[in-house]
């Protein structure tokens, strides 16, 4: 990272919510779930009791011996607690270590494996489930369930009322927080992120957020595990924002919610979009009150926030784009509107944040980048992370002279907007681009609610599709929305719900890929 674009600022996760008390006490969140660990919160909580509970967490992680710059892996059942006890973790100057409940058991274990015996804070489900029999006491230092008790594990519960503790601040270029890739190319990597470059990629978040006027009721269906969402909080909790946090993405149960909170904010991954665009006919009119939509995890379909937009009522509305990555945060956004939305160009991610990002694009055979020959796009970022835990080598071969190297391919528009064509990993010969193709096929047949197109056994492109009730796809449609890619394979419907995904959503195009070969052996043995 480049001095000019490094922060001359903290972020520390563990003051948050007790800073902004003092400002917003009152102020209400709003969950769509029980706290497993605090059972007895229900669904609406203050500003107050959110920073109470994480000072009173923190002070039972300290009984049960966390301390300073230890390493506590946090893995359970999906919920917002996750955040409150990454909190209480960095309270203590500990460093949290956020793994998705949707990790399967041979990847925790290696990650744990990868930390060095660390605190491993997790739920009674996870250990009488996917982790029965595994050996976490050879490779944990303590395992802390949230609720409940389980043989060999301290109980969190069995330490309420512990002394407290003071927070701890440590210096702003210390580890403070892992966190790990999409796992989209396999085992995911640990990012280990400092309060410097949290406070990086808090700047163009807050500064955006500046930019609306209205004070807003905000709805986050956001990863629990990702680094978005204690940055969404550190945005969100000085502001006094209300907020409504949700567990679940059903389109049935997200109406019902919204049409009782009434967000004005709506922030969430393309695909849970995707999932609501059956809302924009729903009876309640659950978007009819939000003015702006946010995604900053992956590149969204035009139709999508067409239809989204449509579907407010709000005069203006706006539908907000950020292209970023796990490894340096936020690094370019543009925004939508009813007119701009359907015409735009899906693959236009947006512009640099001045200050504090930059992006160029590097040919990768000596010719110029162009849209017919894209290259990497190469970065620089106040939040780039400050490497891979236990992976140094690894994150060193994509530093190129101060700029970072995601391995992403596109190029830029004479306008300066940045266009994300694949990644490296996911291109295909023949197709100029996979995500192109998925958004026009996407816009044209209403019926798909996934598409995604991956190579095959013999390297084809295959299509991978869903529709609206998993009903039978109509070839004819089909045929007519991609007269333009002959080269495409026969398309290979699945159930949404068998797509293996992300603790974001997207797709695990590579475990998909595989799935196909696999599928290929089966039937030609």
């Amino acid at each position: 990272m480049l001095p000019s674009q490094s922060s001359d600022k903290g972020l520390y996760m563990g003051l948050v919510a007790e800073r902004a008390a003092a400002q917003h006490g009152d102020q209400l969140i709003i969950l769509d779930h029980d706290l497993a660990l605090f059972p007895e919160a229900g669904r609406e909580i203050t500003y107050t009791q959110l920073a109470e509970y994480i000072d009173d967490t923190a002070a039972r992680l300290y009984a049960a011996g966390v301390r300073q710059s230890q390493h506590v892996a946090i893995h359970k059942s999906n919920g917002f607690d996750i955040n409150i006890v990454s909190s209480a973790v960095a309270r203590l100057g500990a460093v949290p270590v956020q793994l998705s409940p949707a990790l399967n058991a041979e990847s925790v274990l290696e990650l744990l494996r990868r930390l060095g015996a660390p605190f491993l804070v997790t739920d009674t489900a996870k250990l009488e489930g996917p982790f029965a029999g595994a050996p976490l006491g050879e490779i944990t230092n303590e395992v802390i369930v949230v609720a409940g008790s389980h043989p060999g594990a301290i109980s969190l519960a069995d330490l309420a009322g512990s002394p407290r503790q003071e927070p701890v601040v440590l210096h702003a270029d210390l580890p403070a927080l892992m966190t790990h890739t999409s796992g989209t190319t396999g085992l995911p990597k640990l990012v280990v992120h400092s309060a410097r470059t949290l406070h990086g990629r808090y700047r163009p978040q807050a500064k955006l957020f500046d930019m609306i006027r209205e004070h807003e009721t905000v709805a986050l269906h956001v990863s629990y595990v990702h680094s978005r969402m204690p940055l969404a909080l550190a945005v969100l909790l000085p502001r006094g924002h209300k907020m409504v946090v949700m567990n679940d993405a059903d389109p049935k149960k997200a109406a019902e919610l919204w049409a009782a909170t009434r967000p004005g904010f709506i922030e969430s991954h393309p695909n849970s979009f995707m999932e609501w665009e059956e809302l924009a006919d729903h009876p309640l009119k659950p978007l009819a009150s939000v003015k702006y939509f946010s995604t900053t995890f992956d590149a969204i379909h035009p139709s999508t926030m067409h239809k989204l937009l449509h579907a407010s009522e709000r005069s203006s509305p706006l539908f907000y784009q950020i292209y970023g990555q796990s490894e340096t945060g936020p690094l370019v956004g543009r925004g939508f509107t009813r007119k701009t939305a359907l015409g735009a160009d899906g693959r236009c991610q947006g512009y640099a944040f001045p200050g504090d990002t930059k992006f160029k694009l590097i040919s990768r055979n000596g010719k110029e980048v162009t849209r017919d020959n894209p290259g990497y796009i190469d970065v620089q970022a106040a939040g780039r992370a400050l490497g891979y835990f236990g992976e140094r080598e690894r994150y060193d071969t994509q530093v190129h002279g101060g700029w970072w190297r995601g391995m992403d391919l596109g190029y830029r528009t004479e306008e300066g907007c940045l266009h994300l064509l694949d990644r490296e990993v996911d291109s295909i010969p023949g197709i100029h681009s996979t995500l192109e193709i998925e958004d026009v096929v996407l816009g044209r047949l209403d019926e798909l609610t996934e598409l995604v197109v991956v190579p095959g056994p013999l390297g084809e492109a295959v299509p991978v599709l869903s529709t609206r009730d998993d009903r039978p796809l109509d070839r004819d449609r089909w045929k007519d929305a991609t007269t333009r890619w002959p080269q495409l394979a026969e398309p290979v419907q699945m159930k949404i719900t068998e797509l293996p995904r992300t603790a974001t959503m997207k797709v695990q195009r590579i475990e998909l890929a595989a799935r196909l070969r696999a599928l290929a052996i089966g039937q030609s043995s």
